[in-house]
């Protein structure tokens, strides 16, 4: 995990949406800093410092409240209704020491075995929770899909994780499926599929005038 991301938060004198709306506008975000049975804290932070630090992977973030620092990390992120920009950002306060439960995201590595073979390999789920300290704590988790042939699957327990990080989601949850390309259909399926020929209006005539002859 890359070293720790120090911001300096203001203290929010007011909360609510046309204070949050104001605080965007001047390029600061509102959050909340809460946890180890303290009180929680309305701050604001600089909205390019943090997103800055999370494209780089931060995750672990010292806070400066006034005089005080706060070493906290991103619990939750709120986004706007397109999904693009953060509004909201709640932070809890750790210990180094102590071991928490955290959601890292799944990066899948390497050319499947089944490839070659005529599979698609499909992922089925882009996150594990695991448990670890806040130092230890991984960018993402590496699934390696190389030995994965046709027909075969991943589950969370069979991956394996870093020293120090142990995991938390179901073991049985499922990862990644190898499949075959759709095959070919058969004649049988594509004459199902094939719209029924047009009936033509002289013969339909000609039939009714031999049904009105009979």
């Amino acid at each position: 995990m890359e070293k720790t991301l120090s911001l300096k938060a203001g203290i929010r004198e007011y909360t609510g949406t046309k204070s949050a709306v104001k605080l965007r506008g001047q390029g600061r975000l509102p959050a909340v800093v809460y946890g180890h049975k303290e009180k929680p804290v309305a701050v604001s932070l600089d909205e390019r410092a943090l997103v800055e630090g999370l494209h780089r992977g931060h995750r672990l973030i010292d806070v400066q409240i006034g005089k005080k620092n706060e070493k906290t990390i991103i619990k939750d992120l709120q986004y706007d209704e397109l999904g693009k920009e953060i509004i909201h950002v709640d932070l809890m306060r750790v210990d180094v020491t102590e071991l928490i439960k955290v959601t890292v995201p799944i990066e899948l590595k390497g050319t499947a075995r089944g490839v070659p073979e005529g599979g698609i390999v499909e992922g089925h789920a882009d996150h594990l929770e695991v448990e670890c300290k806040v130092t230890d704590i991984p960018e993402s988790i590496l699934v390696s899909v190389k030995d994965v042939g046709v027909g075969d699957s991943l589950h969370a327990g069979d991956i394996e994780l870093p020293e120090g990080v142990k995991l938390v989601s179901d073991g049985s949850m499922l990862l990644v499926t190898c499949g075959l390309v759709a095959a070919a259909k058969s004649t049988e399926e594509l004459e199902e599929e094939m719209p029924a020929a047009p009936e033509v209006i002289g013969e339909a005539e000609d039939e009714a005038s031999e049904e009105k002859a009979e």
